[in-house]
């Protein structure tokens, strides 16, 4: 739903408690959630395929500069990914508002989104900017690796604050069920971003350094789309645009959970990132090449979770238990077979990788065997990533954080076992594939259970 729209669309209800959903019930679901998922899905695989993009384009300049990608990708991410709750949180929130009939106060909770997004931006330069090099030599690169993954590092700190308003932004317009405008905006920006690096890195000789200056300008134009659209549909709404310091505290209270559950993700991938850059070279541009390939599944898959979190927080905002736990089995449903789809999609696609990415031997041997685990984990994430969408639409934030440590300390064990008996890549993904089936038994048991399933605005 834009901005300019009307009262919010009702999440298609099921039958009373304990009637099996009919089929029309079922049909007016999965409407519901193509409507939502399909333009979600095109706005998030949009930024994976243009980092792979980047990944193709830099790699012209060799494995170290592919290498340097990967580790101050990793590091960024990082940074960036730690602030999500600008987008999930700002999307639950905004769902239940809508629900409830308060499509002014949701638009008020948008507007605080903005401004603690570009406080927390300003922070993130101040902060890593100087520290740059220590983040990078966390990840054991080689000197002269290190060297350019700090200059891209610090370059893409600039577009810090642009990434961090697009995700909330985004956030708002997800809660208000408009994901068309997202994906406008994120084809356009890293289409951009595709042929600036392009430019740059190939026309003008900039080597990384380009790279990451055409993703800086790329993101800059984004926020500024988005800035444009939400003051637009506060005015129509009569929300302030003034800073209000109660409602950025409150937002930023309540992403405290997210910033733990995404911080135990992060420290997954990047303790995964720092056994593979100790493996070697070759193994860390396989592996780079890899976690972009699985982030591009990632997206496809998150798609479903994204209409998960509108669809959850609306229904719940209006009451429908029922109708949330109809949602909430027919997008695991979708979850699993788009996970299907996605493993086959890999092994199909298997051989032609390493040519796609211009991969030396060594890097090509590696990546084509790290390729088998990849593939065979996305059911598992397919089920995971739309019971995690499904519980932030709910707003269950202190469970997810939770779960988060939980299956973090199941994963590291695993991956510390690889290290010490010097495991390949294949290996280290099998790690990876505990750390997943952890969270299916964490999220898929609270799912089952009824206490995330709290109603109201």
């Amino acid at each position: 739903m834009p901005l300019t729209s009307g009262s919010p669309r009702s999440t298609p209800s099921s039958q009373p408690p304990g009637t099996p959903p009919s089929r029309a019930s079922r049909r007016a679901h999965d409407r519901e959630i193509l409507r939502l998922a399909v333009p979600a899905f095109g706005a998030l695989v949009a930024e994976p395929m243009f980092l792979l993009a980047d990944y193709a384009i830099v790699g012209r300049l060799g494995t170290t500069a592919l290498g340097a990608l990967g580790v101050a990708g990793a590091a960024l991410t990082t940074l960036v990914n730690l602030c999500v709750f600008l987008a999930y949180g700002t999307t639950a929130a905004v769902a239940r508002q809508a629900g409830a009939g308060n499509l002014a106060r949701g638009v008020r909770q948008g507007v605080d989104g903005l401004w603690l997004a570009g406080a927390i931006g300003v922070a993130v330069i101040a902060v890593a900017w100087p520290a740059a090099p220590a983040i990078v030599a966390v990840f054991g690169a080689s000197p002269e690796l290190a060297a350019s993954a700090i200059t891209y590092l610090r370059i893409s700190l600039f577009g810090a604050p642009a990434m961090l308003i697009v995700l909330a932004g985004t956030g708002v317009l997800r809660g208000l069920a408009d994901t068309v405008t997202p994906l406008a905006v994120s084809v356009g920006s890293f289409a951009l971003n595709a042929v600036l690096n392009l430019w740059f890195v190939l026309g003008l000789g900039w080597g990384i350094a380009g790279s990451a200056w055409g993703t800086v300008l790329a993101q800059v134009l984004g926020a500024a789309v988005y800035i444009a659209v939400l003051v637009r549909g506060a005015r129509r709404h009569g929300a302030s645009l003034r800073p209000d310091l109660t409602g950025i505290r409150a937002a930023g209270t309540a992403g405290v959970a997210l910033i733990v559950r995404t911080g135990c993700l992060r420290i997954v991938m990047i303790v995964a990132a720092m056994a593979a850059t100790r493996m070697g070279d070759a193994q860390i541009a396989a592996h780079a090449i890899a976690v972009q390939i699985w982030s591009f599944l990632a997206f496809a898959l998150d798609a479903i979770a994204i209409a998960g979190q509108a669809i959850t927080g609306r229904a719940l905002g209006a009451g429908d238990v029922a109708g949330t736990r109809a949602a909430t089995r027919r997008m695991v449903w979708w979850g699993v077979w788009c996970g299907v789809a996605c493993a086959l999609l890999v092994l199909l696609s298997r051989p032609l990788v390493p040519g796609v990415f211009d991969a030396d031997a060594a890097v090509a041997a590696a990546l084509l065997a790290v390729l088998w685990p990849v593939a065979l984990l996305q059911p598992i994430a397919g089920v995971v990533f739309v019971l995690d969408g499904v519980l932030i639409g709910a707003g269950d934030r202190r469970y997810l954080a939770w779960a988060g440590v939980w299956t973090t300390l199941a994963y590291l064990p695993a991956v510390l076992v690889v290290v010490a008996t010097g495991g390949g890549l294949v290996a280290l993904w099998a790690s990876l594939g505990v750390w997943m089936v952890a969270r299916l038994i964490t999220l898929g048991a609270r799912a089952r259970g009824g206490a995330w399933l709290i109603t109201g605005a």
